[in-house]
Formats: structure tokens, C-alpha cells, sequence
């Protein structure tokens, strides 16, 4: 029997319905309470970086290592999540990797060296891998279909707010008190959470077949798995710095990426008995088409995150705090539009809202495109950020919906850790793809303004006259006026060049959205206001 058959063959949900014992929406409150802590922590340790190079003695560039290997070990960990539910059993295996998140945070905090810091972050991403596709395949379970857009907007909710929280309150956390502490903060709410789990959490009986696939572990799938992503994160955290395929080291890894996860999936898809990746759960199109529209998603979400703060950074002096203020605003009305979305969801296709969302969004980024300047202001930059957000939630909870239509329940943990697995992919390569692309096109850019600044361009010398003779008026000799105006006049062309820069970014960004906005209509219809969701 085909693969597709055999997936054909399995029942869209057990005979009989099971519900959990709890209400569903404690349920909810309790495992998007350990997601939020998850994500919180991808993003919080960014502003804290600089600080815990001085204090660990060690160079800023070491120091990142603290970002890259939480981002390896926890993408290893997503795709395996379906597996690892197989032979530890879904809340024990939710238990533990909580339990682990908040040992290792402990560690973390402690760390006397960059050594052990690194090794703990490792155990941390490693522990925190399993939450999000745990706490998204309980929901799945805990809610019926027609209710499962408002669970899933619950849990959008932590997923998309904690990264623009994470950098604000890291920044605060790092100014007023330590470093170590935004790894401390993880204890109480993680001992809360575990407690909560044990309590409320429980599984349904096709989610609690455990040790099945003990007795076959895939050691291979579980290298090359390693291997493969392991090799592609370093390369995404590492490519722009290292100048990406002009470096042997970057080189390198590139290949062992792409070698890892071709073998990967043609040793998961035609070899293996117990796949440690469900592979062929790609052979239903309308799951395939969702995990490139949440590829998409995280490219695109998560550079928009990279964008706003490092320009008012780096081009108008904004402190990380006061940057990460203007994110705010975005995650207000994110958290005001998602549950409306939940609502949506019960009413209309799934499609027809991801089309909204991928239109809202490309209108939104291209807006920002329009009103980027020098002189933006703080209101501005706020309105600007609230336009972009405003698509995000028709496109994450009908998404994660869309995904799991026409799969078997029994399959929902391979499916959210997958779909949260591209997630995670997306954000990498988008915030090294706007990273590489400000600087290659602010370059550019520079090129282009060039000659109108180079010796004996009249622009050049109306400028300096112009700037020197306000220097002169404010008491600066002739000499030091004229070498004050040629370097102001060159930061001006750096600013602008950059500037540039950053509005090509978001057009393409904008473009991107376009392109998905066509494709959100080859996904599969779907029967919405009741009843099991299922393809038509």
C-alpha cells in the first residue's frame, strides 16, 4: 500500500469523540502560558548580548553563539516532536520538556563562562522545542473543530506578541538588574506551568500510544536531522558576517546543510521503518501549500521585527528600549484582532482569510515603504507598525487550521511540529535575508549617490559651503569648519544611502506577500460552522 493510501485510509477522528475531562479553556490558558515562555526566550537574550560579553570576557561576535546554539538545538527538536510523542507519551513528554526549559534557564543564569552558557542554552532550546508543537497539538485535541480557530488564536497570541515583548523587557531587565536575570524569570513561571500541566493536562487515547516506536529508534533520520539543520542555522546566523559563500566556513556548512536534509528526506520518505520525521505527510498538497504559506509567514513576520527597531536604532538613535516601544502599539492590536480572527474562522474558509491577510499584509509593508524617512517620528513609526500587523492574524490562525485539514487526529503532533518547524526556518532566513539586503543595497545605493558628492560635483560644493558657513556663524574656524561640513555632508549620503536601503527591503517584503496572496487560492476548501473540517 502507497504512502498516500495508507494516510487516506486512517480515520479523520475516532469514532468516538473524546473530550477532555477540564475545561478546555484552562487547558488553553496553561500550555500557551509555557508557548509564551518558549518564544519569549528566542528573542530576550538579543538585547543582552554586549553585557554578557563583558561579563564573561569575551568578544561580541563569541557572544552570539549564545543566540545560534538555542536556535540548533531547538530546531532539531520540532521536527522529532511526533516521534518523540510515540515513545514518551504526550504529556509526559510536555512534562519533561518543561521541566528541562526550567532547569536549564536556572543553568543559564548561573553560567560562570561562555562555555557552559552555550551548553545550557543548548539543553534550554532543546527542552523549549517540544513546547510549541505540544502546546499546539493539545489544543488541536482539547477543542472541536468548529471551535479550533479561537484555541489557535489563543496560542497566536503567544507566538507573535512574545517576540515583540521579548527585546523590550530583555533591554529592561539587562538595565535595571542583570543579565542572569532574564533566565531567573523563566523559574517561577515554568514551576507554575508544570504544576498546571500535571494537573489540568490530559491526553487522548490515540495520543498516548507510547514506546511504539522505542524498539526502532532512527538513528539515522535523527543525524542527518542534526546534521542538516544544525549546519543550516549556523549558516543563517553566520552568512552575513562571514560574507556568506566568500567565506570557506559558511561554504561548508552549506553543504553539509544541504547534503544533511536531501538525505534526510529521501532516507525518511523511501527507507525507514519508523520515520522520525513524518515526511510523507507532505503527499497531502493542502498540508504542503500551508507549511510554505508559514515558511512565508515567519520570513516575512519575523523580519519586520528585525526591521523597525534596527532602523530606529542604527539611523535615529533610538535607545533598544525605546525602539522596542514602537512595537507595542502592533502588539496591541494584535492582541485585540486575534481572538476576532478565532470568530472568523468558525464562519468563513480559511483560504478566503489567509487571501485577506496576505493582501493586508503586502499593502502594509508597502505603506511602510512610503512613509520611512529620516524624520520619522515616534507616532509615525507606531502608526506604521500597527499597519503592518494588521494582516497577521488572518494569516496565522487560518494557517494553522488549514494544516491540519483532512489529517488524521492521531497525526496532530507530527503536524504542529512541523508547521511550527517552518515556522522557525522562516524566521531564520528572513532575518538573514533583510540583514543581507540592507547592507548589499545600501551599498548599491551608495554607489549611486557617489557622484553627486565626488570633487567638483556642484551639489557637493553648494552643501559644504552652505554647512561650513553655519559652523563659521557659530564659532568654528574656517579650516575645521570645512572638515565638519565634508563629514556631515558624508554621513548625510551614508543615511540616505541607508535609508534607501530599508525601503527596497520592504517592498520586496511587500512583493513576497503579493506572490503568497495568489497562491492562499490552490489551498483546499474546507467545510466551516460545525463538524470536523474536511476537504472538499
Amino acid at each position: 500500500m502507497s504512502a498516500e493510501a495508507a494516510t487516506a485510509s486512517l480515520p479523520a477522528a475516532p469514532s468516538v469523540a473524546w473530550r477532555p475531562t477540564f475545561n478546555p479553556w484552562m487547558i488553553a490558558v496553561v500550555v500557551a502560558l509555557a508557548a509564551f515562555m518558549e518564544v519569549l526566550d528566542t528573542s530576550i537574550a538579543n538585547v543582552a548580548l554586549p553585557y554578557m560579553a563583558g561579563n564573561l570576557g569575551v568578544s561580541n561576535d563569541e557572544s552570539t553563539w549564545v543566540l545560534t546554539s538555542y536556535l540548533v538545538s531547538n530546531a532539531i527538536v520540532l521536527p522529532i516532536s511526533g516521534w518523540l510523542v510515540r515513545v514518551v507519551g504526550r504529556k509526559q513528554l510536555f512534562m519533561l520538556c518543561l521541566g528541562i526549559f526550567t532547569i536549564s534557564s536556572l543553568l543559564c543564569g548561573l553560567a560562570p563562562s561562555l562555555g557552559a552558557l552555550i551548553l545550557f542554552r543548548v539543553l534550554q532550546g532543546a527542552g523549549g522545542g517540544g513546547l510549541q508543537p505540544l502546546a499546539q497539538s493539545i489544543l488541536a485535541d482539547s477543542f472541536p473543530p468548529e471551535k479550533r480557530g479561537i484555541a489557535f488564536a489563543v496560542y497566536g497570541i503567544t507566538v507573535i506578541v512574545a517576540p515583540t515583548v521579548g527585546p523590550t523587557l530583555g533591554g529592561w531587565i539587562t538595565d535595571s538588574y542583570s543579565w542572569r536575570w532574564i533566565f531567573f524569570i523563566n523559574l517561577p513561571v515554568g514551576i507554575l506551568t508544570l504544576l498546571l500541566v500535571l494537573r489540568f493536562v490530559e491526553d487522548p487515547p490515540w495520543a498516548n500510544r507510547i514506546k511504539e516506536a522505542l524498539a526502532q529508534i532512527d538513528y539515522i533520520g535523527i543525524g542527518l536531522l542534526t546534521v542538516g539543520v544544525g549546519a543550516l542555522q549556523v549558516m543563517l546566523d553566520k552568512g552575513q558576517e562571514d560574507d556568506w559563500f566568500g567565506s570557506h566556513f559558511i561554504l561548508t556548512f552549506f553543504i553539509l546543510a544541504v547534503t544533511g536534509l536531501l538525505t534526510l528526506f529521501i532516507w525518511e520518505w523511501w527507507f525507514s521503518k519508523s520515520p522520525v520525521v513524518e515526511v510523507r505527510l507532505y503527499k497531502n498538497l493542502n498540508f504542503l501549500g500551508a507549511n510554505l504559506m508559514m515558511f512565508t509567514l515567519g520570513v516575512i513576520y519575523f523580519s519586520s521585527l528585525v526591521i523597525m527597531p534596527q532602523f530606529l536604532q542604527t539611523l535615529l538613535g533610538y535607545t533598544a528600549e525605546k525602539s522596542g516601544l514602537v512595537l507595542s502599539g502592533g502588539s496591541v492590536v494584535l492582541l485585540l484582532t486575534m481572538p476576532l480572527i478565532g470568530v472568523l474562522s468558525s464562519k468563513f474558509q480559511a483560504r478566503h482569510l489567509i487571501a485577506v491577510g496576505w493582501v493586508s499584509l503586502a499593502a502594509g509593508l508597502y505603506y511602510s515603504a512610503l512613509h520611512l524617512d529620516l524624520d520619522i517620528s515616534f507616532g509615525v513609526a507606531n502608526l506604521v507598525r500597527v499597519v503592518q500587523v494588521i494582516g497577521l492574524p488572518f494569516l496565522f490562525v487560518p494557517i494553522n487550521l488549514a494544516s491540519f485539514v483532512g489529517l488524521p487526529a492521531e497525526k496532530s503532533s507530527s503536524v504542529s511540529g512541523l508547521v511550527n518547524f517552518m515556522r522557525n526556518i522562516g524566521s531564520s532566513v528572513g532575518i538573514s535575508l533583510v540583514t543581507t539586503l540592507i547592507a548589499r543595497r545600501a551599498q548599491l545605493h551608495q554607489q549611486d549617490l557617489a557622484p553627486n558628492v565626488t570633487g567638483g560635483a556642484t551639489i557637493l560644493h553648494n552643501a559644504v559651503t552652505s554647512l561650513a558657513a553655519h559652523l563659521m556663524a557659530s564659532g568654528v574656524d574656517a579650516a575645521r569648519a570645512m572638515q565638519q561640513a565634508e563629514a556631515l555632508v558624508y554621513r548625510s549620503v551614508i543615511g540616505q544611502s541607508t535609508l534607501l536601503a530599508y525601503v527596497d527591503t520592504y517592498v520586496i517584503l511587500a512583493i513576497g506577500a503579493a506572490v503568497m496572496f495568489l497562491f492562499s487560492f490552490a489551498l483546499k476548501r474546507n467545510q466551516v460552522g460545525g463538524g470536523r473540517m474536511v476537504l472538499e
